[in-house]
């Protein structure tokens, strides 16, 4: 078993994925969603930490914002060297070592969290849990590789939410633990997760594979990041998935400082809407095969609009039942966005592909090359839209006391977004594959 390398892998062959091809890919696919799904916890762990730190740790909401922003950052700009760590390394060979190294961050903050310690230390340990934002991007490439164009939306769309639930699940434990023994214990969520880590390592190393076909390409990524599309479509993740992560660190603070809630109180709502938006996140890539990516990341973007209405609305009366009713459509709506934009990748790139002349078998080929290289970049400008919107809930607060002006500000930001879907994917002719050419809808 040692190693576990793959020699030959040709998902678009239809022969080779019915008898050979369709097993291991989902096998694949199921244990980096485990893996992915502890890095999710690990990343947001200070969304739940946080709740915990009452008077006795002298820090007040900016500095919690800050500290959940700080993981934000880093865990945007670790994105992109685990991109290229899979086909470095292997998609096992990287599963199991990020996997293992997300003991460093969970035993620092079992270390420190205790009052008395200091605020430099408390960023230096929450940057640590960045790194559990980087296994998003390996697990996002390895699965891009394991799949045919055809089946990309779903399994793309499953990886990413399965890996998303870690989000609400961490604040799930969070909530468990404060709701039976009080908001002093923050040790005992730590102490979860460590035994989970050793299990989705252990999982990677007996049941994952390496392909060896994979190979980083300079040339792949120096051409995505030339590509206008590159570009774009990390304009448009930020609306997605930057505001399914920010709010996802955020939430549960906004609620104990705008609306007074206790940290049992918060706990107990904080997590309803990243498992929504997590659990829908493989019906937009579903929806975005069968409709069409952009129709239904511009369809997002209007409906993302509508919802912060409400929740402005709701943060200016001063209305919690509504506020939470347009904060959690929010999360929805992010989730079906982050699946649409992530298919509408590697359509893009066969489509521009078959543009030029190659056949099917060459464009899906260059398809693949250069959406992996892109996907990397995109997952990391998509996760500094959380830290944005981290640091404009701490602003709006510093500023003003509640986080309406920032709420105003994402409007603006997703009016941006859905204008440019508009009029870069549906006004006119875009770069997108016909049924014809791919047997089914159009991205």
């Amino acid at each position: 078993m040692a190693g576990r390398w793959i020699e030959t892998w040709e998902p678009e062959d239809e022969t080779f994925w019915r008898e050979k091809g369709a097993r291991v890919a989902r096998r694949n696919l199921w244990f980096s969603v485990l893996s992915e799904h502890i890095g999710f916890s690990i990343w947001t762990l200070w969304s739940v930490m946080v709740l915990f730190m009452g008077p006795e740790y002298g820090i007040d909401p900016a500095g919690k914002f800050f500290l959940i922003s700080t993981a934000t950052l880093v865990g945007a700009l670790v994105r992109v060297p685990y991109t290229f760590a899979v086909a470095r390394f292997g998609g096992r060979n990287w599963t199991i070592f990020s996997a293992v190294s997300l003991l460093v961050p969970t035993l620092a903050a079992f270390w420190v969290m205790v009052p008395g310690t200091s605020y430099a230390t408390f960023v230096a340990v929450a940057a640590l849990t960045g790194i559990g934002g980087g296994n998003f991007a390996s697990s996002m490439t390895n699965i891009n590789a394991f799949f045919p164009l055809r089946r990309k939306g779903w399994a793309l769309g499953l990886n990413a939410g399965g890996g998303n639930i870690g989000v609400p699940v961490v604040q799930l434990v969070g909530l468990l633990v404060i709701g039976t023994l009080g908001a002093s214990h923050p040790r005992i969520v730590l102490g979860v997760y460590i035994p989970l880590i050793v299990l989705a390592a252990a999982c990677a190393a007996l049941y994952m594979d390496n392909l060896r076909p994979v190979k980083n390409d300079t040339g792949a990524a120096l051409e995505a990041v030339r590509d206008p599309h590159t570009w774009i479509m990390a304009v448009l993740y930020i609306g997605t998935f930057g505001s399914f992560i920010g709010y996802s660190f955020a939430f549960g603070l906004v609620l104990q400082t705008q609306f007074g809630r206790t940290p049992l109180q918060a706990a107990s709502l904080t997590f309803i809407g990243p498992l929504l938006g997590s659990l829908i996140r493989p019906v937009g890539g579903r929806l975005a095969d069968r409709y069409g990516g952009a129709r239904i990341t511009l369809a997002t973007f209007a409906a993302m609009a509508a919802a912060t209405g409400v929740v402005i609305q709701a943060s200016g009366n001063a209305s919690l039942p509504v506020f939470l009713t347009g904060f959690t459509a929010l999360f929805v709506l992010t989730g079906l966005g982050n699946g649409s934009t992530y298919k509408m990748i590697p359509g893009i790139f066969h489509a521009k592909a078959l543009a030029r002349g190659l056949d099917a078998e060459a464009a899906a080929a260059h398809g693949r090359r250069l959406s992996g290289a892109a996907m990397g970049l995109i997952g990391a400008v998509g996760a500094l839209g959380g830290l944005a919107i981290n640091l404009a809930f701490r602003q709006s607060f510093q500023a003003t006391g509640t986080g309406t002006a920032a709420f105003w500000s994402f409007l603006a930001f997703y009016g941006v977004c859905f204008t440019l879907t508009w009029a870069v994917y549906l006004r006119r002719p875009a770069p997108v594959p016909t049924r014809a050419q791919l047997g089914y809808a159009e991205v």
